[in-house]
């Protein structure tokens, strides 16, 4: 009777061990499910937090990129450095004016308006034929640079052939002198905008050496940091208004070279076709 007594003493002292283990199990498990949403949460309110939070340090502490291109500040007043800005914003104004040239001046001396085609075509039908009067015609209705050559050579077709090479080479340099001068003016802007930026990049060192001076020795790395951004700017819209400028500058004179040459040796064959009476 004791060990039955014994026997069923032990076996609900270990139900009891039992019960208590899992309800210990389910208690930790209830808190694991509610603890991982929770850090779920916050790690991902943190996570969106977090950029708006760096977005609102750079705003606060950092430069922006108008700022630091466009507009030149005083780092300890806040007010806009007038000449550093002014250098900043004329040479953005050459800038767009030389893009804007570079396409006037790329259209103006394109093939079709120095040698046009249909020009050349109706041209050396008729100069097969001796019609020098056709040809006069025909090319004083027209504007392009081959036109106006032809004009000026047949005008002396009745000197002699001699005559008309000479109106012929007279002619062409000046029309050619005429094109370049105007493609001139991207060679002009290409030439002084490096001036204007190392105009600011003085400026923006005496900016940086006066800090040092004023301090005594010991600047403010802010208000130093100030003019030699302001110097390093203005050199680089320099380099960017410059290096586009005297590019396309290069490029269409080079056409310009090229198609005047190759009207002059058209016109020229023309000549040989439709000789004077007194050669």
């Amino acid at each position: 009777m004791q060990d039955r007594t014994q026997r069923t003493t032990e076996k609900k002292s270990g139900w009891r061990g039992s019960l208590a283990k899992g309800e210990r199990a389910t208690k930790n498990a209830l808190r694991s499910a509610i603890n991982r949403p929770l850090i779920g949460i916050a790690a991902s309110s943190s996570l969106l937090w977090a950029p708006s939070a760096f977005a609102q340090d750079s705003a606060a502490g950092g430069v922006s990129l108008l700022q630091a291109f466009f507009i030149q500040r005083n780092p300890r007043t806040g007010e806009i450095e007038i000449l550093g800005s002014l250098i900043v914003w004329l040479l953005l104004a050459m800038s767009v004016a030389s893009i804007a040239l570079i396409g006037v001046f790329m259209r103006e001396n394109r093939r079709e308006a120095v040698i046009p085609p249909h020009l050349v075509k109706e041209v050396r039908a008729l100069s097969k034929g001796g019609n020098k009067e056709a040809v006069l015609r025909l090319s004083r209705e027209e504007t392009s640079y081959l036109a106006k050559v032809l004009k000026s050579t047949l005008a002396e077709c009745e000197f002699g052939r001699a005559a008309m090479i000479r109106a012929l080479e007279r002619s062409s340099e000046e029309y050619t002198a005429e094109r370049l001068r105007r493609v001139e003016t991207l060679n002009i802007i290409g030439s002084v905008a490096p001036m204007i930026g190392l105009f600011g990049t003085v400026y923006g060192m005496i900016l940086a050496f006066s800090e040092i001076v004023a301090s005594g020795g010991s600047p403010d790395p802010v208000g130093l940091a100030a003019g030699i951004g302001t110097a390093l700017t203005t050199t680089f819209w320099g380099l960017v208004v410059a290096i586009p400028a005297l590019a396309g500058y290069a490029f269409i004179r080079n056409g310009v070279d090229a198609l005047t040459s190759e009207a002059s040796l058209l016109v020229d064959d023309l000549v040989n076709h439709m000789r004077a009476g007194q050669d």
